[in-house]
């Protein structure tokens, strides 16, 4: 993506999931870009919450909760992408794809013109909500298992109740399931080989069957909502496969709560059709770390703070 003169290069657009929240996300985008002041000003309205406090000064607990961070992160991806849009740097690529990990599927969309913010975001709340309450009932953790093949890990979850939930990338399986027994896996995994067991930072047993009560009473609120045909490729975490059709669209949706995310083989299908640009949009990088590991010809870029709007201006001569 450097300067390549007037030749557009084909982009994929992907955007980050829970757990990349921290204090301070998007502060510096609200002050610097009235674009993203209208986003945080509107999701205040909607949401009925000071998400601007939150989002820039915490407390990171709170910040953390599923029910806060899912709203809140979307924000602040939709921020960046609304700054990134802005720019001059935007008319030098071509967008051609666009996919978000997990809760990153629904700012995806909103880039992807197939749903509107206020409706995507109203939905998260409630997703937050509606998963917060499920972990309540089915306390658990998820963990991310190192240096073990998936049918091992498949394996070994069968035989004390976890489950797969993310193939985010070669060589690591992310796990879900009650807390004893993902306790119990990490130490036997161990034994069987697991490089690392690492216990994420999530406040419950996501893309299991212990969401299932969420997925049911989430379906209500999807299927109410309109979603036309994305503009840009879309890809499903659900099946890794290109989705155009809003009605398949809405029922991968539903059942991506509980269901494990395929975010190494939708990378993989965009890398196959020649596109190696991908622009990452939202706070953190933890995508960026997971694509190099994917395929480390791939080439990544931010947007989430002032500073890496900045170095895009600068490397393609767009200031």
């Amino acid at each position: 993506m450097g300067g390549n003169g007037n030749r557009m290069v084909e982009t994929a657009l992907i955007f980050p999931g829970q757990g990349a929240q921290y204090v301070g996300m998007g502060k510096d985008l609200y002050e610097n870009y009235p674009q993203a002041k209208e986003v945080f000003d509107k999701a205040a309205e909607i949401l009925k919450m000071d998400i601007k406090k939150l989002c820039f000064e915490g407390p990171q607990e709170e910040l953390s909760t599923t029910r806060i961070s899912q709203p809140a992160i979307l924000t602040v991806s939709v921020a960046a992408l609304k700054v990134l849009e802005s720019s001059s740097f935007y008319s030098q690529i071509a967008p051609k794809f666009s996919l978000g990990l997990s809760l990153g599927e629904y700012t995806a969309l909103v880039a992807a013109g197939s749903i509107k913010f206020e409706d995507a975001l109203i939905l998260v709340k409630k997703r937050g909500e509606l998963m917060e309450e499920a972990s309540n009932k089915n306390p658990g953790k998820m963990a991310c298992v190192i240096g073990m093949d998936v049918n091992s890990v498949e394996a070994l979850c069968k035989g004390i109740g976890c489950e797969i939930a993310n193939l985010n990338c070669p060589g690591q399986v992310v796990v879900s399931g009650k807390t004893n027994n993902v306790e119990l896996f990490a130490g036997l995994a161990k034994e069987k080989g697991a490089k690392r067991v690492l216990m994420l930072e999530v406040s419950g047993p996501f893309h299991s069957s212990l969401m299932t009560s969420a997925r049911d009473k989430l379906k209500d609120y999807i299927e109410k909502v309109q979603i036309t045909q994305p503009v840009l490729s879309f890809i499903s975490n659900v099946d890794a496969k290109l989705q155009s059709d809003p009605v398949a669209i809405k029922n991968n949706l539903i059942m991506q709560v509980n269901s494990k995310t395929l975010w190494e083989e939708s990378i993989k299908l965009v890398a196959s059709s020649g596109v190696k640009s991908f622009i990452e949009i939202g706070p953190g990088q933890v995508l960026k770390g997971l694509l190099k590991k994917i395929d480390n010809k791939l080439e990544v870029r931010n947007v989430g703070n002032c500073q890496d709007v900045q170095a895009l201006l600068q490397t393609n001569g767009a200031v």
